[in-house]
């Protein structure tokens, strides 16, 4: 998977997809690339950012370069547990 600068990043969390499409939408017309990342329940919405930069927001100009998924572990001792993440890189 390639890697971005941290500045082309975007973290989903629970605010509203558009809020995250927006940001990534304008991140996009500036450096021509953004990493959507997600962890656990944010997966989803992760998912319908870039369907929605790509197919509503962008009318045609972004598609989906790559999606790399991964398990990562957290907490300690007896509080370990692993939560899935997603990183969807879209651009020109």
């Amino acid at each position: 998977m390639q890697r971005t600068s941290p500045t082309n990043h975007i973290f989903v969390g629970k605010k509203p997809v558009m809020n995250y499409a927006m940001s990534a939408l304008i991140q996009l017309t500036q450096a021509g690339e953004v990493t959507v990342k997600a962890r656990g329940m944010s997966i989803s919405r992760a998912v319908d950012v870039a369907e929605i930069v790509t197919k509503r927001l962008g009318n045609g100009a972004f598609k989906i370069k790559d999606i790399g998924i991964n398990t990562e572990v957290v907490g300690e001792g007896a509080e370990q547990r692993n939560i899935s993440s997603i990183e969807i890189v879209v651009g020109k």
